[in-house]
């Protein structure tokens, strides 16, 4: 007995893998739609319900069982890719669930990207794959499989015109709908998600998040990560969220590797970088049940950067939902296009899209200023690298009055030290006769401590403004300075590139930090007067020369923008300090001469 099943176990395997070997040759395609099925009944698994209840009598959440493609002859069983070309961007589909795989803004250069173009789809193209792809959708909420059966697609128009894609996927409950329309000159495009019930279906309802309760019927995401390459050290990526009066925004380190909730309501949502910015206008708010945002590494080198907008579960037939998708530059010229129907191709107006705009915080103010000055200087001269340099000296010139009372007090404050070194040994043991000394000191030689400080607040506040300006500014992008120095103002200089990978250097020879440093030694050489002795001495010396060896390794990869104009700026700095010096010496000079007159006058009256 045991003989004859032992037999009869490798007849049975024998036939099987016979069988499999014949199907898998004949019929590859079946074999194909089979596993394509099981991972589609797999992604609802959280789904189930009761298998007796009546999908009519109540909102239905769908079984695994019945979320398979309905019986057709002519199924699509193989992948296909579609293209959609316009004068701003280049897109690729996959009919492997209606989702971009490639979206190329064709306007803007990177030199890191195979195409060498700023991809949008994803930086790092190991993370479009059945896993996740732009603008896949899920049946319930983001933690659950994409969608990844074949679709039937359809395009119409050509370049030039209103291009359409549509997909279609016919499954046994209802037909799910994808229509891109695309418009010549737009980043925004439009995309339409259509659901048709067929008998006994209504509606769709998965179990939603735990944190605010609900159902959900589907979670729409952005692509995995945006472009240009995500360097940590002078990029960065913003989770993007309108709530109707400003923009909120959570930063991704890096290293985050989370998974987590927008708690508050939202006009739009979406991912921004630098220079670039995806995001997702929902038509109709009221459909929208939530969203999350994602950093994680999963089995990819970088973190991704990714929104996923909920929808709310709904009752009835059918349902079309409509989404107005913006996918291009963080730049004012393109998104407060879309501030007044007038301007743009959908006649789109109303949701506040400018604000995804880069913002300087409490010193915007300031910033739009400098924008002013500088765009002002642009349309002089025709080339941002001058522009920065005009600008600079523009704002030198402004702020000289508050450089030379600043300096004017730090003189005052030197030529005091002697004479408060006095009073500080004399009076160490009583602080409050100290502090009353101090006073008369300063008030007899006509000396406000505070005097320096506002200048110097002012100063600062526009050296922040500027730095966020610079560092930010996207027309800088890609924008020469010096051809075959200064090739793009977004990024560093180089005259010799190699193979190794230098730290701190990286694999470029750059001049313009060996410039900053070389202007900031002189700079604090300058202003490096008397000072005093011991301990103090040290430490001059190493805000003197110490900081700007370090900085210059921190920065010697910054935009080149950023560093032009600190270089500018120390240079014109050290101009003013001489001056400055000049004119306290001669000041100094003639005080000394006087004081000089007026003790030989003294001795003469005596005399006589």
């Amino acid at each position: 007995m045991k003989k004859n099943a032992i037999m009869a176990v490798v007849c049975s395997l024998v036939v099987l893998g016979g069988y499999i070997f014949y199907m898998g040759r004949n019929n590859p395609n079946e074999q194909n739609a089979n596993e394509l099925e099981t991972a589609v009944a797999e992604q609802t698994a959280e789904a189930a319900t009761d298998s007796d209840t009546s999908a009519a009598e109540q909102v239905t959440e769908i079984p695994d069982a019945e979320l398979t493609a309905a019986e057709e002859e002519n199924e699509i069983l193989e992948e296909e890719f579609i293209e959609v070309k316009t004068g701003k961007v280049y897109v690729k589909f996959t009919n492997k669930g209606g989702d971009v795989v490639d979206f190329q803004l064709i306007e803007h250069e990177d030199k890191t990207s195979e195409s060498g173009k700023v991809q949008m789809a994803s930086a790092d193209k190991e993370i479009v794959s059945d896993d996740n792809r732009a603008f896949a959708l899920n049946l319930g909420t983001g933690k659950k499989a994409i969608v990844n059966d074949f679709f039937a697609v359809e395009k119409t128009g050509t370049e030039g015109s209103l291009q359409t894609v549509v997909f279609t996927k016919n499954y046994k409950d209802f037909t799910l709908t994808k229509t891109y329309s695309f418009m010549p000159e737009d980043y925004m495009f439009k995309l339409n998600i259509s659901i048709k019930g067929k008998e006994g279906f209504n509606g769709l309802a998965f179990d939603g998040s735990e944190e605010k309760g609900g159902k959900v019927a589907y979670t729409l995401r952005t692509a995995p990560q945006i472009g240009p390459y995500f360097d940590t050290r002078y990029d960065f990526r913003d989770f993007l969220f309108h709530n109707n009066s400003k923009v909120k925004t959570k930063t991704l380190s890096g290293n985050d590797n989370k998974y987590e909730r927008y708690d508050d309501d939202f006009n739009w949502a979406g991912v921004g970088g630098k220079y670039f910015c995806e995001i997702i206008i929902p038509e109709n708010r009221d459909t929208i049940r939530g969203a999350y945002y994602s950093s994680n590494k999963a089995d990819y080198k970088d973190s991704n950067a990714q929104a996923f907008i909920e929808r709310k579960d709904f009752e009835g037939k059918e349902v079309n939902d409509t989404y107005y998708i913006y996918v291009g530059s963080r730049s004012e010229k393109e998104l407060r296009r879309y501030a007044s129907a007038a301007n743009n191709g959908w006649n789109f107006e109303g949701r506040n899209v400018g604000d995804a705009l880069s913002s300087g915080g409490f010193l915007g103010w300031l910033e739009s200023i400098l924008k002013w000055m500088l765009e002002l200087s642009y349309v002089l001269v025709h080339n941002w690298g001058v522009a920065i340099i005009i600008t600079t000296l523009l704002l030198k010139i402004i702020l000289f009055p508050l450089t030379y009372k600043q300096s004017i007090g730090t003189l005052k404050m030197q030529e005091l030290q002697p004479r408060m070194k006095e009073i500080q040994d004399k009076y160490k043991n009583n602080p409050q006769k100290l502090q009353e000394e101090t006073a008369k000191l300063y008030q007899k030689v006509g000396y406000n401590p505070m005097s320096g400080c506002l200048p110097m607040i002012f100063q600062m506040m526009a050296l922040f403004a500027m730095y966020n300006l610079f560092n930010n500014y996207f027309e800088f992008r890609g924008a020469s300075f010096v051809h075959g120095w200064i090739d793009d103002l977004s990024m560093g200089d180089s005259i010799l590139s190699w193979k190794a990978n230098i730290p701190f250097i990286g694999n470029n020879l750059r001049i313009l930090p060996i410039i900053y440093l070389v202007s900031q030694l002189f700079y604090g050489k300058i202003t490096q007067m008397n000072a005093a002795g011991g301990q103090s001495a040290g430490s001059m010396k190493f805000m003197t020369y110490g900081l700007p060896i370090i900085f210059s390794f921190l920065f010697y990869n910054a935009p080149s923008g950023l560093l032009l104009f600190w270089t500018v700026s120390n240079i014109l700095q050290m101009i003013q300090q001489i001056v400055i010096n000049k004119v306290m010496a001669k000041k100094k000079a003639e005080k000394a001469e006087t004081t000089s007159n007026l003790k030989h006058f003294t001795k003469q009256g005596k005399k006589k």
